[in-house]
């Protein structure tokens, strides 16, 4: 996993120095003597193996490759050359690549400005840390589990001692794994004491669990069978309970109208590359704009299940505002009956840098650090 999430996080950095090392660009059916250089290249520019056995491993699956046996001598060339001239060459192509996709890179730059955008890519070749939201004390588990209280309350720990599951306090169900952003909306409410809410979307559960701990009743909705038995199972360990739904969101009807309802809605990912850097390369522009009509029919229904002067928190992973603020203004100045409740500072402890001139909030990877 270490190999392939380093060859995606710098991957036009790895594809600039390997196009120098070739006297004509590979042909677009080589896919497999691309993903051979590309992986040997990860492993010898950033990784902790030794540059002689990424090399030899690379010439021997050529060679194993019919596809491939042809280009040993080639695989075995450039990676040698690359080894020697890494020291020289790697800093000067990291400054000149920001690894991402046009069309990714140009939405970023078209939404928050160059800077701001050089300021995201760059936090994408970084692994992102571990976040903890605890049930009570974070002083306290930041210490046990050796991170930092960030001003939001989530603890986080750059790098864990052991696996998640073997940490202090996950047996007797004292916190959970989310990122600090992902903590956010459910913190929109305010006092949710004696609510009733519909966590639609609602796997694995995060949001749920905070909502729980606020004091409110919970209607945990969800269309996956599998995800659904995921939440089940991390209340459980948690120690709390929610009333449980597997349901197609489009089509519930619940008994009664909610007090509250928080759609997480159905998103690009494009705010978490850190974790998962296929997603530049595997989603596409075309992809936002389907994903953003399916989240204006999400929020149309979210709307339908809330009773008159209840409350509607919508959010999602999406550094697109398209997904975002478009949306949000969109779906106000088409919807009657509903009306925008900006945040205001100093309304939620913590928040306030992420607060936008409208009252709503915004997070990027270049933020909470």
């Amino acid at each position: 996993r270490a190999i392939l999430v380093t060859a995606l996080r710098f991957r036009m950095t790895i594809s600039a120095l390997l196009a120098r090392r070739l006297e004509k660009p590979l042909p677009p059916n080589a896919t497999a003597l691309s993903h051979i250089l590309h992986v040997a290249a990860a492993q010898i520019l950033f990784l902790d193996i030794p540059d002689s056995a990424a090399v030899d491993l690379a010439v021997t699956h050529a060679k194993s490759d019919p596809r491939t046996v042809r280009f040993s001598g080639l695989v075995n060339g450039v990676l040698r050359t690359l080894a020697r001239s890494k020291q020289a060459e790697l800093a000067a192509a990291l400054a000149a690549t920001d690894e991402a996709p046009k069309w990714f890179s140009d939405r970023l730059k078209a939404a928050y400005g160059t800077e701001k955008a050089r300021q995201i890519l760059a936090a994408h070749r970084y692994e992102a840390p571990v976040d903890f939201t605890v049930k009570s004390d974070p002083a306290l588990w930041a210490e046990r589990l050796g991170g930092i209280v960030l001003p939001t309350g989530t603890v986080r720990v750059e790098k864990l001692s052991a696996s998640v599951t073997e940490l202090p306090g996950f047996e007797d169900g004292a916190w959970w794994v989310q990122d600090a952003a992902a903590s956010l909306p459910a913190r929109l409410f305010g006092d949710a004491r004696g609510l009733r809410v519909a966590d639609l979307c609602a796997a694995p559960g995060g949001k749920t669990a905070q909502l729980i701990l606020g004091g409110a009743t919970v209607t945990a909705i969800d269309s996956s069978k599998n995800r659904l038995a995921r939440l089940s199972q991390n209340l459980e360990r948690l120690g709390l309970s929610a009333e449980v739904v597997q349901a197609d969101l489009l089509k519930y009807e619940p008994e009664q109208l909610f007090d509250a309802v928080l759609l997480d809605a159905p998103c690009s990912s494009t705010g978490t590359v850190r974790r998962h850097p296929d997603v530049p390369w595997t989603k596409t522009a075309a992809d936002i704009e389907k994903l953003a009509d399916l989240q204006r029919r999400l929020l149309a229904r979210a709307v339908s299940l809330v009773r008159p002067g209840g409350r509607i928190v919508f959010s999602n992973c999406s550094l697109d505002p398209l997904e975002g603020e478009a949306l949000h203004r969109a779906f106000l100045a088409g919807t009657a009956d509903v009306v925008e409740d900006p945040l205001r500072p100093g309304e939620i402890a913590g928040i306030d840098p992420f607060l936008t001139p409208q009252g709503t909030l915004r997070t990027t990877p270049a933020d909470l650090e």
